[in-house]
């Protein structure tokens, strides 16, 4: 067996081919004009990135293999909606559709299992945020709880989401006083560039659709984690108007994202 070899659903990830971004913008051009073989090709040169979010999913029973085909799906529905002419790379695109398609797959088959490990990382969290409320009274960002129990912010929020067993990267983790936290909008992964799920990358080609007070409410909610309140005191609205354009802006982007 050659030396980094996987074999997932008869493919060798050892010989599979990394796309340049030049190659990619090439292959796209090609399949908009209904190339089936570039098609296939840039399928093939994406298959690490459907890889890359089966691991996030390694506590549950399900086959990888099925898992593998289900990602296959997202990718290829990623491919078929993808507008090239939003500034935003494929991968950013393309990560919260397959991990939305398995989500779905693995809730329809009730097949979620919550590793030990992850209910200890989601009740420290809960434990340390219910402290920090009663020392501070006010709520703690996810930042401030993952600097509180020395817990990344990723594992943090996929930890909560494994207990929460949310139906999709769009639905609320946990409500924090009226707040609620979005999978989509927390994940981030800095050890991979293809498997880099950050912030402003996971909402980039959403954001795209908002108007720019909606984009901007969403940068100082999402991006900086400043709670309601403060965002309506730095824009000079109410936090009325806040949460009503904050829940307009995200009916917008899973529209956009769904």
């Amino acid at each position: 067996m050659a030396q980094g070899k996987v074999e997932i659903c008869g493919v060798n990830t050892a010989k599979l081919p990394i796309l340049k971004e030049e190659e990619k913008e090439a292959l796209f051009a090609r399949i908009k004009a209904g190339d089936a073989e570039a098609k296939e090709e840039y399928i093939k040169g994406n298959l690490r990135l459907v890889l890359s979010v089966i691991k996030r999913f390694g506590g549950s029973n399900e086959n990888p293999d099925d898992l593998f085909q289900i990602g296959c799906i997202g990718l290829i529905k990623a491919i078929n909606n993808f507008n090239t002419e939003l500034d935003v790379k494929f991968s950013t695109y393309a990560v919260p559709m397959i991990i939305g398609e398995i989500r779905r797959y693995m809730r329809d088959n009730n097949s979620i299992r919550v590793s030990r490990s992850l209910r200890d990382t989601a009740y420290k969290a809960i434990y340390a945020k219910e402290n920090y409320i009663k020392q501070n009274l006010k709520e703690p960002t996810v930042q401030e709880i993952a600097e509180e129990i020395g817990i990344s912010k990723e594992d943090i929020v996929f930890a909560l989401d494994a207990i929460q067993v949310p139906m999709s990267l769009q639905e609320p983790v946990y409500n924090d006083g009226g707040d609620a936290l979005y999978v989509m909008d927390q994940i981030s992964d800095t050890k991979n560039k293809e498997e880099k799920w950050v912030e402003d990358l996971s909402l980039e080609a959403a954001m795209q659709h908002l108007g720019e007070r909606e984009r901007y409410i969403i940068k100082l909610r999402f991006f900086e984690g400043k709670t309601q309140m403060e965002v309506a005191d730095e824009i000079k609205i109410s936090q009325a108007q806040v949460s009503r354009l904050e829940k307009n802006a995200l009916r917008l982007m899973r529209q956009y994202l769904t």
